[in-house]
């Protein structure tokens, strides 16, 4: 079941609902009751994205129209800022696009853009990194409060290749960004980082499955965010050590602030651990700003509300500062600190 298949068939039976256990908190058949019509193609042109000026090429994907495959010869490096485009009101779209990786680097600067309003949107980005390649793919989700909006990437590795990725979510009626990485161990490495900053009723959902196969391998994840007002945020992030995945080790971090009463966070990190000799562990913390630093700066002269976007700021900014590529991890500083400034 998934929302791309709903859209596919028009059958609304097959959209997640909060019986299935993975889907509990981001229950879409029960917010759905009717499908629209399909987003309208050839639409355009857009004005330049966020991360252009960094590419050495931009691929275009609105309304769901465009399949494309992206792949690096051996030893390339290459940067591509990837824009999902939605540019429909009340409309319905899903697309697949692949991106394969030799032997090379790629940077993956993916946006997900809310240009209509009311929109259905379901993308499955499918990734493969060879032996000797790397990716980082940053994400940077912009979508409006009434949207509804599904990521699923899912990431296969060869032994020795690399995959990090940090996500940003700013979240929608109903927003989910899902990560599936399938890992070799045999040196291969991975990094799954993630922010979300919710405000209003907006509701994100951060979603990651790594499930280890092989002996030596490593996975480290980071995810902080920040909600406030009637926002919710769901992180599930779930790491699978299968039987003979000797000398693993994994780390996942989930810690949330949360600014008012009404705001929520579920938040489910798992270990499943079948192999013996391995270092694997995971912390979870949910809780309000520290009074003391607020009253700390405050103090000194600064606002109420620049203290609170201060500290929120320097909170989440441990994630941003683990962006590999100088040139992404500025703009998504400087696009961080204008949307906590925003919503004080």
């Amino acid at each position: 079941m998934s929302l791309r298949t709903a859209i596919e068939t028009g059958d609304l039976a097959e959209l997640p609902s909060r019986r299935d256990e993975d889907w509990r908190w981001t229950d879409l058949r029960g917010l759905v009751r009717t499908l629209p019509p399909r987003s309208p193609t050839n639409v355009g042109p857009f004005a330049p994205g966020l991360f252009d000026g960094l590419a050495d090429e931009v691929v275009i994907v609105s309304n769901g129209e465009l399949r494309t495959s992206i792949t690096l010869a051996r030893g390339e490096e290459q940067v591509v800022a990837v824009r999902f485009i939605a540019a429909a009101d009340a409309g319905a779209h899903a697309a697949p696009p692949r991106m394969e990786v030799s032997k090379g680097r790629l940077v993956i600067l993916e946006t997900y853009e809310g240009l209509g309003s009311g929109y259905l949107s379901e993308i499955d980005f499918t990734l493969s990194v060879k032996t000797g390649g790397s990716i980082e793919r940053i994400v940077l989700t912009d979508e409006p409060e009434d949207a509804v909006s599904v990521v699923r990437c899912d990431v296969t590795l060869e032994p020795g290749a690399s995959f990090a990725q940090t996500v940003i979510a700013a979240g929608a009626r109903r927003q989910r960004l899902e990560t599936h990485v399938a890992h070799p161990g045999g040196g291969a490495s991975v990094r799954l980082d993630g922010v979300y900053l919710l405000d209003g009723r907006r509701h994100a959902d951060i979603t990651t499955v790594v499930t280890h196969a092989g002996v030596d391998g490593t996975t480290d994840q980071l995810v902080k965010g920040v909600v406030k007002d009637q926002a919710r945020a769901v992180f599930q992030g779930r790491i699978i050590v299968a039987h003979g995945a000797d000398k693993t080790d994994a780390r996942m971090g989930h810690h949330a602030l949360v600014l008012d009463d009404r705001a929520e966070v579920d938040a489910k990190p798992e270990l499943e651990i079948y192999a013996d000799d391995v270092s694997c562990a995971h912390g979870n913390t949910v809780g309000a700003l520290d009074e003391e630093a607020l009253f700390y700066a405050e103090q000194r002269g600064i606002p109420h509300a620049e203290a609170r976007a201060l500290l929120t700021e320097a909170f989440v900014g441990e994630v941003v500062d683990r962006i590999e590529h100088a040139g992404a991890r500025e703009i998504v500083r400087a696009w961080v600190a204008g949307r906590l400034g925003a919503a004080q």
